[in-house]
């Protein structure tokens, strides 16, 4: 395939994916591409011919690769998994971070944003699936968490996010992102006692349709838009290094 052709096929699934947000039928959905699936050519291209706004970063290494092209065109967002030993060399690069997990990261956060005079924007991660092998906070935990969080003046809560268990198909998923929401906007407006409407980040390529519908604010796509997988991605990665 001819790099033209490359660019028009990632325009066209591009151009499906605002499509099928808008076909999910609640309006005002924002779509955050993960830039982990991309090369630095294709997220121009869609910053150029698109009007690409905001990026998710899954990893501090390619925020960093990617933060002086993309720092003046586009909002970024942190989506993966942060290490509190990482919180420094991002904190000052990101509009939002989506997965804060604990107390000790929350401290971390409010400890190298107060040194930058800053605050950063956060969501709340919710391990809606009770699964050991992923990060988040079980639903129980969620009101005592939030109410600690006003401990740390220079952290903003702004919502919550959930990555929900992998399923058969796509309207499985649907329970699980209700759930979140449900006990979301529980917390924000009943334990925190907040006014508006949270942020939920929910739903990814194979889950963002049951996730809008169940009150997704934020979806989070990757593969659908960019065509490959994350083995493809570090197969094209390890090419371009052999060169």
């Amino acid at each position: 395939m001819s790099e033209q052709n490359r660019f028009d096929e990632l325009l066209l699934r591009y151009d499906r994916a605002l499509e099928g947000i808008r076909e999910a039928g609640r309006e005002g959905v924002r779509l955050v591409v993960a830039a982990k699936y991309a090369t630095s050519e294709e997220l121009d291209a869609l910053c150029e011919h698109r009007g690409l706004d905001v990026i998710g970063e899954n990893r501090t290494d390619t925020l960093i690769e990617h933060y002086e092209g993309m720092k003046n065109r586009v909002e970024i967002h942190f989506i993966g998994h942060l290490q509190r030993n990482k919180v420094k060399s991002i904190i000052d690069k990101v509009s939002l971070v989506h997965s804060l997990e604990s107390l000790g990261l929350a401290e971390e956060i409010e400890k190298q944003s107060a040194k930058r005079g800053i605050t950063t924007r956060v969501l709340a991660e919710i391990n809606i699936g009770r699964e050991e092998s992923k990060s988040g906070l079980m639903p129980e935990e969620l009101s005592e968490f939030c109410l600690e969080l006003a401990k740390y003046p220079h952290v903003e809560l702004c919502g919550f996010m959930t990555m929900a268990p992998k399923c058969e198909c796509s309207e499985d998923y649907y329970k699980y992102f209700k759930e979140t929401y449900d006990i979301g906007n529980d917390v924000w407006k009943n334990i925190l006692g907040k006014e508006g409407e949270p942020i939920f980040s929910m739903g990814m390529s194979e889950s963002y349709r049951p996730a809008i519908r169940a009150g997704a604010t934020i979806v989070r796509l990757g593969s659908s838009v960019f065509g490959r997988t994350t083995a493809d991605m570090m197969n094209l990665k390890n090419k371009t290094n052999d060169k």
